[in-house]
């Protein structure tokens, strides 16, 4: 009896090429998924609110309190990241849209189909990180260059606005799009190496923002040379947002410290899709 061949197993017509799995066409599946998912429009509308609309409250708030400042409060006033203040509260929301990304693929199943489709699967990983990286870092930028230009006008209202081309301006504004970005992908490997969304969303808000403050219960020989070194901490000084660390780091120094525990999360998320089973 001959064996009848199912439609995933019968060959491809004469004539017709084989299609081939490649980086581009799983970038292209990536993308369909990412636009696709009802939560990506949702998150990614709540962070740009979150900038934007925080970075002008704390503006219009800082600008018509300014009179009651103490003269070491006016000496430490940053016009600059105050009209950025809205990307500490972003960041969550990048974060958790990171880990949905890819844990959504898990609680659901869809990874196995997703894997069998790449038999080589590291594709897969770097797919999702590079549209998740582009997208993000084109909606914030644009939001970051929002916040800062909404912010300065509501701070010149009271002649304490500065221009873009202000020292650390155009940087800070840049940075600040950079950090969320970055954090962002660390949620992507969080949610590829755990698997799991609740420990995913957990593990990122306990690194951004949970340990930091507590660092301040240790002893400040201990805390001012670990605060600086902690992901939150070292990011941020690339956009001017770390207030109370008694010895940040420089910005991009931060920004490379930041960058490190990206790469260190994102190989062990290699090795572990390599290696365990979905």
């Amino acid at each position: 009896m001959s064996a009848v061949l199912s439609p995933a197993a019968a060959p491809a017509p004469a004539g017709v090429p084989a299609l081939k799995v490649t980086q581009g066409r799983v970038l292209l599946s990536e993308f369909t998924k990412f636009r696709s998912l009802r939560s990506t429009m949702w998150t990614l509308l709540a962070a740009v609110v979150l900038m934007i609309g925080i970075g002008a409250l704390f503006s219009a708030v800082t600008a018509s309190q300014y009179h009651t400042f103490s003269v070491a409060d006016r000496a430490t006033f940053d016009p600059i990241s105050t009209s950025l203040a809205g990307i500490s509260f972003a960041v969550v929301a990048f974060g958790v849209l990171g880990v949905l990304f890819m844990s959504g693929e898990y609680s659901t199943g869809m990874i196995r189909s997703s894997l069998t489709a790449v038999p080589r699967r590291l594709p897969v990983l770097w797919g999702k990180l590079a549209i998740f990286a582009g997208t993000i870092f084109s909606v914030s930028l644009v939001a970051s260059f929002v916040s800062f230009f909404l912010g300065q006008a509501l701070l010149s209202s009271h002649h304490l606005g500065v221009a873009i081309t202000a020292p650390d301006a155009l940087r800070s504004v840049i940075g600040a799009a950079l950090y969320v970005t970055v954090a962002g992908m660390i949620g992507v490997a969080l949610g590829a190496l755990l698997r799991n969304t609740a420990a995913g969303i957990s593990t990122f808000t306990a690194a951004f923002f949970v340990i930091p403050p507590l660092t301040g219960l240790l002893p400040a020989s201990v805390s001012d040379h670990l605060a600086q070194y902690l992901p939150s901490n070292a990011g941020e000084v690339l956009w001017g947002g770390t207030h109370g660390v008694a010895n940040p780091l420089s910005p991009w120094t931060g920004f490379a410290v930041l960058c490190g525990y990206a790469v260190i999360l994102i190989a062990a998320a290699a090795w572990r899709l390599r290696r365990a089973d979905a």
